[in-house]
């Protein structure tokens, strides 16, 4: 019996190149044989999700799959689409035609050893190798990076200790040195090139993937390539105005505060943002935050009661 590449997938014969990819990562995460050690009927799934996901994922390969389908050919059915084909007399046919000499092939009638070859090239290098398959690129190797924000602002190199299952089964380690760069985003992958899964048949290992997640900061908010954050500001600072400290992720700094600023009242620092990766700076946006003083002095509370008293007129 054939096999259904799109039941093996579990994805319909409409199925998009993105909904094959997607059910074959899922597929794959489940049975691979890293998760389930020891487990023949996993390793074995795992194989049969590989070679359909590489026939499904190639248009052309895809394309001759579906023109021929898959299974026992009904009686009298043909090669067009949606009958079936026993590879079995597909093979005596060919092997017939090279015994008899020369026989002329239609031009509607396919290649089939090429068929073969795109369809099955795995399975038959196996055997003629003597159970080695055709050496295949590994998986790539993915895991999330918590990068804190001063990080981001500033790049950074990181060194981690990765495990990584060799064809045997035998947890590799191995140190690792990651660079984060300057002005780095959420959800940017960090590539570490044949740092993945073993290659299958002694192919080279896949990428070591590490998908950026930017650390939320105590008290600074950064929004694309801006940052935003809240300054505390005395009341009498507010009213009277004067020059107002500003501790920012490049260090701390001062910007003048102009006389009756009200509480809330933002200011835009050009130019003080996130660094971007590709040069040039976003913009800091400085929030302010009035801040009442406590535990006034006698003489505080007095020269306030004039200020009101003088507010609010004679008659107050």
């Amino acid at each position: 019996m054939n096999k259904d590449y799109y039941k093996l997938l579990g994805v319909p014969r409409t199925a998009t190149e993105r909904d094959i990819k997607t059910a074959y990562r899922k597929l794959a995460r489940q049975y691979h044989p890293d998760v389930n050690p020891g487990n023949a009927q996993a390793e074995e799934r795992f194989k049969e999700i590989a070679e359909a996901h590489d026939v499904l994922s190639d248009p052309e390969k895809r394309r001759r799959f579906d023109q021929f389908g898959s299974g026992t050919p009904r009686a009298g059915a043909g090669p067009g689409r949606g009958s079936a084909v026993n590879w079995a007399d597909v093979l005596r046919q060919s092997q017939g035609q090279q015994r008899g000499g020369r026989r002329r092939v239609p031009e509607a009638e396919p290649d089939m050893s090429d068929l073969l070859k795109d369809l099955f090239g795995r399975a038959g290098a196996g055997r003629a190798g003597g159970g080695a398959g055709r050496p295949r690129v590994g998986e790539n190797l993915e895991q999330e990076l918590s990068v804190s924000l001063e990080d981001a602002f500033r790049g950074a190199v990181r060194e981690f200790q990765v495990e990584v299952p060799d064809e045997t089964g035998t947890a590799v380690r191995e140190r690792i040195e990651l660079k984060i760069p300057i002005g780095v985003r959420e959800g940017v992958k960090l590539r570490v090139a044949g740092k993945g899964y073993f290659g299958p048949g002694g192919g080279p290992r896949g990428d070591l993937l590490f998908k950026v997640v930017i650390a939320p900061h105590a008290t600074i908010e950064r929004r694309g390539d801006d940052l935003h954050t809240e300054v505390p500001v005395a009341v009498w600072d507010a009213m009277l105005g004067g020059e107002v400290e500003l501790r920012t992720l490049g260090g701390s700094g001062t910007f003048r505060l102009p006389a009756e600023t009200q509480n809330g009242r933002t200011f835009r620092l050009t130019g003080q943002g996130m660094p971007r990766i590709e040069g040039g700076k976003g913009d800091l946006y400085a929030k302010v935050k009035v801040v009442l003083p406590q535990e006034l002095t006698a003489r505080e509370k007095e020269l306030i009661e004039d200020l009101r008293r003088g507010r609010s007129g004679p008659d107050g």
